[in-house]
Parts: C-alpha cells; structure tokens; sequence
C-alpha cells in the first residue's frame, strides 16, 4: 500500500517516499500544448504547489520521473531554463517585502551565474529573463503569488502597498513576452485586473474554466482507482460496505466545483482521512476564517443567506482590495463553491460539503454570540439531548443559556435580527445530528425538528409568545404533518429587549388544537 503524502509538495520528493500520486499530467499536457500564459485559482492546500512543481519537473526535461504517467511517451522532454518564485516560501514578514524579491531574484542568478547591473526589483526580474532567454526561452512559475496581500486582509494599509510592489513586479511581464516560453501564476484569490495584473491582458485565466476544472482535487473515479487499498481498510474498520463508506466520504469531503458539472474531493481532508482513519474536519483546521465571519458580522449579514448565492459572470472578477466583496472572498478561499451553472450563465454558490458548512456555521456561532466555542458547544450537546429525550424544559432552559452567555454591553441595531440569526445557526447546527429544516410551502418557520417520536414546530418572536403561537397556526405550519404517526408538537417562544434573553413560550400538541 502506497503512503500518503500528506504535506509533500516536491513532486521528486513523492515519488521517491513511494506515496500516492493522483496522475494530472494529462491536464497537464492540455495546459502546456494549448497555451503559453496561465493564471490559475485555487483555494489553500488543494495542490497548487504540487503542480507547480510538476510543471518544473517537465520543464526541466526529468523525463525518467514520469515513467509510470500518462505525459510520458507524449511531449518532446527538453530542458528550458526556469524561474521559479513561491511567495509561501518568503519572508517579507521580518523584513521588507522588496528586500524579499531582491533576495530571490539574486538566489536564482547566481544559480546561473549571473551577476546584476540593474538596482530595482522589477529591473532585476527582466534582466534575468532576458539573459536567460538568449539561448532559450524562459519557464516562469510563480505559486501564491498573492499571499503578501491575503496574509495582510486585515490590514490594509499594509496589503495595499504589497500590492502595489507586486504589480510592479508583474509589470515587466508583458513586455517579456517574446522571451517566455511558458508563464503560470497561482493563488487563493483572483484579484481584478486592474488592480493586479493590468498590463497582463494576454494572461489566460483558467480558474473557472471547464477544461482545467479537475486538474486539482480528486475526482471520484481518481478516489475509487488511486486509493482503493485505503478505501477497503476504511470500510472494514468502520463496518461498513464499499458503497456505504463512498457515500460517506462524498457528504463530508466532495463537492468542490469550478464550473457547476465537475466536483472534486478535497485533497488535503482525503489523504488525513485515510491516514487518521476518522471523520474530521482536517481542511478547515488548517485556516479558521476568523477575518471573514468578524467581516460577515460587522455587515449584519445574516446567515441563512449564506446557504446559496446567485451570481453572474461579473461576480468573479470584481474582488478588489479597496472594495471587497465578502461573497467573493468566501468563493475564493473555498468556504463556498459553485453549485451548479444553469442556462443563463448564473451560478448557483454555495457550502461545497459537511466539513465546510459544518465548520463555518461554528465560527459564525462564536463570531455572532461574541462567545468562545467550547461553552457553546456544551450548549449545543446539551440542547440535542433534550431534543432526543422530548425535556421541553431542558430544550428552553439550554437555548436560554445560550443569550446569557452573550455579553449584555454589545451593540445590536437590529435585535430580532440578531436572535434569529444565532437560532438559525444554533438549528442548522443541530440538524447535522437530527432532521432539522426551516421552512415550509406557506412561509418560512424558524425550525421543524423530527425525531421517532415527536415533531416539534418551533416560532421565534420579539416580547409576545401568543404572537408566535398565532403565525403558526395562521400558516398552519404544521398542515404538511397531519396523518403521520408522530405527535406534533406546537412551540411559540418569546424573546424579550429588555431582558436580552427567552422571556415567555406556550407549547400546544396538535390534539389539543380545534382548527383545521
């Protein structure tokens, strides 16, 4: 059984630990034979510097490195001279991030021997292409290229002049063009353009595109083929079949798409999922948004409008430092992903699986409550076991625990707003243990929650518990359940503004009720 090489981003270094590869070269040979300038997208540890450094390893002309993949009878293997630049790699936190390029740029000269005349950064980076192209042309790879941008989001004072010093890195590009064989940029974000790459309008943008859209992550067939050793182990440590476990680990871990047909598997969750041997939430570990639900907050932006988003062509190249959109940034950084594109070319956003939409719904709970996770997640616990054990008082007493741990002194400008959008998050929550929805054909109801026994039919509403007893009934919320073998029961809860907390709630059974 092959191993898993969780972390390895040197293609050389793979294969030599014996670790699973996952054979993109025939993307791969579609990226090098039908273009020449490439900017590429993906979200943080989803294999960018992987392919990075197998276009390296090809451009180097390592041909005996890809005996057992499919590019290897296909190209003419020749070894082109390469700049290579991973901003992941540099340290322009401890010094200045020109002092960084200058610093890279004289490593990869005196590689070459070469010794600089010119003094700027952006001069120094055409100097080196032009001398290195005077035999052949030049191979630029340049991986997370906007990382001293997205480290500084918080700060923008700091990501704007990073910005500025990479545009005019980038600058002299254009103009180097006849020199360069071959340009590929990688990041997390698609900056516009104008901001960026202004003067690269013959650089080719293939994040969204339908022919690259599985060049990274796994797709199912590449799961079932590459990894099915691990696959068996799995199934027969959690007692379950083939089929049952593939399903499993399509909720949790599937469902990345850059085109709305094409879905890939997270790669990074996949190769800790076979070497743990347990369901977790491995991807989202690796970089808690706290940036983005503290942005979401601020905006008022309420949750359960976060669940799908409908955009347009436009929405993906209008992220810009000086206007950000928060919704593309989610799309971006992988908390949301293209659900589908339908036949106007609008595209349906949305969480991509379990793993995400579980995650961030936590760290929007602790962003909107102001509150640390492990009480709330006791909270939680707690607020399911009286669900399951039909503690009606238990049930109101942990929702309640859950408003007092909120600090009083907050500023709230909407406060019902504010209560639905923690109940909606609390209820979204708790469905990922029972049958939680939140609407109906006649409206909108705050949450319906099925257990063996009971449905519980629940309304939220400022000061007056009969107010939310009466919407209820006047939606009838609880028509689709007449008939079924469960008892229904009827909840209105009230919140009150000066108490900041649960003030008053009525329960009905459905056998008590004399409507229709």
């Amino acid at each position: 059984m092959k191993k898993l090489g969780i972390g390895i981003q040197s293609f050389p270094k793979l294969l030599n630990e014996n670790c699973v590869y996952v054979d993109k070269t025939e993307h791969i040979y579609e990226l090098i034979t039908q273009g020449s300038n490439y900017f590429f997208s993906r979200p943080r540890r989803f294999g960018k510097s992987l392919l990075v450094s197998t276009l390296s390893e090809i451009f180097s002309g390592n041909k005996e490195l890809f005996q057992e993949f499919w590019i290897y009878d296909k190209i003419d293997w020749k070894a082109y001279p390469l700049i290579h630049i991973d901003f992941s790699a540099l340290d322009y936190k401890e010094q200045t991030l020109e002092d960084t390029l200058h610093k890279r740029l004289k490593k990869i000269a005196n590689n070459f021997k070469i010794e600089f005349k010119t003094k700027s950064y952006s001069e120094k980076f055409e100097e080196l292409i032009e001398i290195l192209s005077q035999k052949e042309q030049v191979v630029i790879l340049i991986d997370e290229y906007d990382k001293p941008i997205i480290d500084y989001l918080d700060y923008i004072e700091q990501a704007e002049k990073n910005r500025g010093i990479l545009k005019n890195f980038y600058s002299i590009l254009k103009s180097q063009d006849k020199n360069i064989k071959f340009l590929f940029i990688t990041g997390v974000s698609k900056f516009s353009k104008v901001s960026i790459f202004s003067d690269l309008n013959h650089l080719q943008d293939i994040t969204t595109s339908k022919i690259f859209s599985n060049m990274l992550g796994y797709t199912e067939k590449e799961l079932i083929i590459y990894f099915s050793n691990h696959i068996d182990r799995l199934a027969k440590e959690f007692e379950l079949n083939k089929n049952e476990l593939l399903e499993k680990i399509k909720h949790y871990y599937n469902g990345y798409s850059w085109d709305g047909k094409n879905f890939v598997y997270n790669p990074f969750s996949i190769l800790n999922l076979f070497a743990e041997r347990e369901f977790k939430n491995y991807w989202f570990a690796t970089g808690t948004p706290t940036f983005l639900v503290e942005y979401l907050r601020k905006l008022h932006t309420f949750p359960k409008d976060l669940e799908t988003i409908n955009v347009n062509d436009s929405f993906f190249n209008k992220f810009t430092l000086s206007n950000m959109d928060v919704y593309s940034l989610l799309f971006q950084t992988g908390y949301f992903t293209i659900k589908k594109k339908d036949e106007y070319n609008d595209y349906h956003l949305g969480y991509p699986n379990e793993e995400v939409r579980v995650s961030f719904l936590y760290n929007l709970l602790e962003a909107y409550s102001y509150n640390q996770l492990g009480p709330l997640s006791n909270s939680l616990i707690n607020l399911r076991k009286s669900v399951l054990k039909k503690n009606l008082e238990s049930f109101v007493s942990n929702i309640k625990s859950i408003f007092a741990s909120i600090p009083y002194d907050i500023f709230i400008p909407d406060l019902e707003a504010y209560y639905h959008s923690i109940l909606y998050i609390v209820f979204r929550l708790l469905g990922v243990y029972i049958n939680c929805e939140v609407h109906t054909n006649h409206g909108r109801v705050d949450a319906v929650i099925e257990i063996d026994s009971h449905i519980y039919i629940i309304e939220f509403k400022m000061e007056s518990a009969e107010d939310a007893m009466k919407q209820i009934h006047e939606k009838k919320y609880y028509e689709k359940y007449v008939g079924i073998n469960k008892e229904v029961v009827l909840i209105g809860i009230a919140f009150g503004e000066k108490e900041r907390n649960l003030k008053d709630w009525k329960v009905e059974l459905m056998n008590d009720k004399k409507d229709s």
